[in-house]
This record gives structure tokens, sequence and C-alpha cells, in this order.
């Protein structure tokens, strides 16, 4: 590891790495945790049926779909949308309109941020489930958003206005009602009992053309492709296209185990691979938001790193220990004030072990605020249980690492150092809190670089002894560990905080 500064650049020993790049994705909320008893009376009235699918016998394939069309057809709706004004940023505006002054001679708001009519309104359409009979609807988040006109076409024909009862971004779901009842409404099925392999129908709107009905099957779980703040999607090949989004995924009975949410695609259609949210999830947000018009999530204050093998054994835990690492913990959190520190590994919540960031990032947002949890942490050698009294989460998640989950091996060779300074800072947009030595170099032909250490990123801790500037950090490299494996602690504007083993174990 070089320095860049005053005794600039004396070559110190080159390190050996694996780099984990992490993603906080998320599973969704179980059926046990929707149906607690100490859950509030609930203000949207479903039908669940739990009943697992019968995968055997002469019900597991079917000669036609069609009963179970019929029965699914009249709950999906065409969600019409019209936006009559369009957001304009004072930025976009030409220089001399900035101007206050001048924007009120020409009648134009003040502000960084107002509407304008539009010439020609916008109108876009998209798919909704009705799921009670009273005329609540579930569908996507962007296809009502800056919606100033919502209009709900029943598979009758008939045509109502809908008003927006909630919206979350966060896991692109909004909730919709019309003023009618006696309505045709689709029973929930347990989307944490659908396996890979089980057939499913894609029911929607594609196109504006009318209602289209696809068959596929399951094609995986657990997926994470929007950058969500909560996601935990079913892949199915059943075809779905634009205008589909918000309409029903069924299982053979007709029962809604998803809300189809997005394709992916490289020419925007069709391509064997979409998306739908879990019908458990979906129920938990449509009851939130029906009852409170928002959803609220348990917040610890946290960054997370899964733990791996190496990062097991770097903290003194076997190697096939299930648990979360704590790469960072946030000023004036529930987190803090409990006494949770960064390098405590957690092993359970409330008694239940959780082996990857999306489960116990579920996890904690299925509690309430206010409610206090037990958090089982390994520290220093010991088991210790902590009480931390769960906070609120408000806006986005700066809790949780928004990195990918999985891990790029690689080394690290020839990095340079320097100590930070206010022009690096700005360059980087680094933050004052932060300390350390600054990664200003790294060779692109290294296994460093290969890795994906890149400059800009911030060494923080060396085996868990703090790095203050350049030449701690160089110090602390001159010797290697007795089993060739470094453990560091670096900040990335992209990724926030986290831990690297360096590994010079297989050096020659």
């Amino acid at each position: 590891m070089n320095t860049s500064y005053q005794r600039h650049p004396q070559r110190a020993r080159a390190l050996r790495a694996s780099v984990l790049i992490f993603a906080a994705a998320a599973l969704g909320w179980t059926g046990a945790a929707i149906a607690s008893s100490d859950k509030p009376e609930t203000k949207v009235v479903v039908k669940v049926d739990d009943t697992p699918l019968n995968r055997e016998g002469d019900g597991a394939l079917r000669v036609s779909f069609s009963p179970v069309v019929k029965k699914v057809a009249p709950a999906v709706v065409q969600v019409e949308v019209t936006d009559e004004v369009q957001k304009v940023s004072a930025a976009q505006l030409p220089p001399f309109l900035r101007d206050p002054r001048m924007r009120r001679y020409f009648g134009l708001p003040d502000g960084e941020e107002f509407e304008l009519p539009r010439a020609e309104p916008q109108r876009g359409a998209g798919s909704g489930v009705i799921v009670s009979e009273d005329g609540y609807i579930l569908t996507n988040n962007h296809v009502v958003q800056n919606a100033d006109k919502i209009e709900v076409t029943l598979d009758s024909g008939k045509t109502l206005k809908a008003e927006v009862v909630g919206t979350d971004p966060d896991t692109d779901l909004a909730v919709i009602k019309i003023d009618a009842t006696d309505l045709p409404a689709l029973t929930f099925a347990d989307s944490d009992a659908i396996e890979v392999g089980d057939t499913v129908l894609a029911v929607g709107n594609p196109f504006g053309l009318g209602q289209t009905v696809t068959s596929g099957m399951v094609s995986a779980l657990g997926r994470a492709t929007m950058g969500l703040a909560y996601e935990d999607f079913i892949q199915t090949d059943a075809a779905i296209n634009p205008g589909n989004s918000g309409g029903a995924l069924v299982d053979t009975n007709g029962r809604l185990v998803g809300i189809n949410t997005a394709i992916l695609s490289r020419s925007g259609g069709f391509q064997g691979i979409g998306f739908a949210i879990p019908s458990n999830l979906a129920r938990n947000v449509m009851q939130q938001l029906a009852t409170d018009g928002k959803v609220t999530r348990g917040y610890l204050g946290v960054q997370l790193d899964p733990l791996t093998p190496e990062l097991a054994e770097q903290f003194g835990l076997d190697a096939d220990t299930k648990g979360v690492l704590i790469s960072e913990v946030s000023e004036d959190t529930p987190a803090e004030k409990a006494g949770l520190e960064h390098g405590d590994v957690i092993l359970a919540v409330n008694g239940r072990t959780y082996s990857t960031l999306r489960e116990l990032r579920f996890a904690v947002a299925n509690l309430r605020p206010g409610e206090a949890a037990e958090i089982k942490v390994f520290r220093d050698g010991d088991e210790k249980t902590i009480e931390v009294e769960i906070g609120a989460r408000d806006g986005d998640i700066a809790s949780l690492n928004p990195s990918a989950e999985k891990a790029d091996e690689g080394s690290l060779n020839g990095v340079q150092v320097a100590n930070l300074d206010p022009r690096l800072r700005r360059q980087y947009g680094i933050q004052s809190r932060v300390t350390g030595a600054l990664i200003v170099e790294v060779d692109n032909e290294s296994a460093s670089y290969e890795a994906g250490l890149r400059p800009g990123m911030v060494i923080l801790e060396i085996n868990q002894e703090r790095v203050r500037d350049a030449d701690d950090a160089v110090a602390l490299t001159e010797d290697s560990s007795p089993d060739g494996k470094t453990l560091l602690r670096v900040w990335s504007a992209r990724y926030g905080v986290r831990y690297v083993v360096v590994d010079e174990s297989g050096d020659e």
C-alpha cells in the first residue's frame, strides 16, 4: 500500500483480498406475521385461503384453465389514469426565469419545484385487482402516481371513478377505491407456500387491448431486480407486457399469489421473465394503507453485511455460523441507544435466526415501533442479548446497505492511499464524519481492480484497529497476519460501510 502525500509514494507490501459486494434485498412478510392475533383490526375485509395446492393426482395437470379464468376475470380491472399537470424544476427554466421576481412577473410560482398545466393531458393504463366486495383495489404505485384522475373499467364494461387510498413506493404498491358494493373479489393464497414449478396465470390488460390471460410457471422466488427498498419478487414465464402492471398472478385454484409488476426485457416486450409482488406482502401493505394511509415499518439504524465464512472466521466464529454482520451504527438511532456496535454479529432476533440480509431486513420491518426486541449478538468472543426499542422508519432506507448480495473474488494490490483533506472530500463526496485513509489510485491491471476496489473508498479499520490517516494504513499492513488474512472496514459513497477480508494466504 502506498501513500501519495509528503513522503509520496513509498511502496509497501501488496495485499490480497476477497471483496464482498452486498445487496439489501428483502423477503416478504410471512402469512403468520400478517395473521398475528395482536395486529390491529383491519379495514379491508378480504378472503384468504391458505390451503396448499394439490400438486399430485388428477388435479395437478389441467387440459383447460377456462374454469379458473371465469372465476378470476371479473375481479381484474383496467385502470386508466390522466395526468393534467407536469412537475417542473426551477433548474429546468431559462436563466432569466430562475429569478423569483421574473417568475412572478410571468405568473409562475416560486419554489424549487412547481406544477404547470399540460398542453395535452398525459394518459396511461394499467391493471388492478378487486380484493374486497366494497371496492378496494390493489395495483402498482407506478400505475397511479402523479395521476390527477383515475378511472376503473370493470369486466362488465362499466367505468367508475377511483380515489387513491394510499401508496407505498418502497414496494411499488398502491390501494385505490371505487364506490361500489357486491363486487367480485379475488381470494388471497399464502404466497409463502408456492414453489418453483407451480403453474400460474397472469391476468391483466396489456397494451390496452382489453383483458388478456397468459399461463406459465413460477420460475424462481425471492428475486430483487428493480432497486426498490423492499423486494421479494415471484419470477414467472407467464407473458407479462406493458399494461399488465397491477394485474393478478393466480394459481390453478384461481387464488391471488401475486401482483404483476415488471418485466426484464431488452426489447421492452415480453422475453420470458416477469415479476410479481407476493400476495402476503401485498396484503400486509394494503391493510396498513387502508387503515392508516401509510405503511409503518420497524427501524434499527444499522448498516449490515452478510456473514460470509471468511468474515465469520475473522470474528472468531465457525465458518458455517448463521448471522448478519453490523458494519455501521448510525447516530441517534435505536441501535446506538441500545448499545449495538459495528463488528457485532447478529445471531438472532427474538429467538429466530437469520442468515441473509433480506430475511433480517423484513424481520425488523415487521416489528412495531415502540416494541422491545431481544437481539442476540456475538461480540469479542462472547454472546450477549441486547434489548432494543424499535423505532419507526421514515423516508428512504439509510439503515441497510443498498449493495449486491454476492461476492466478487479478487486481489487487492498496488493501492495508493492519501490523507483526507477538504479538496479530496469534495472530489469524492466524503462526509466530514468519515475519517481514515483515502484510496486514491488502484492499478487497473491488478487483481485489486478486478475485485472492485476503486479510488474514493476510505479505509476505516484494519484488523479492527482504527485507521486515522495514510500513515496508519501503511503501518498496519506492513506485517502479514499469521494466517495471511487481513480484515478491513471500508467506506464508499455508493455502498456505505462494509467489511472486506484481505486474503494473502494463496500468495507464492
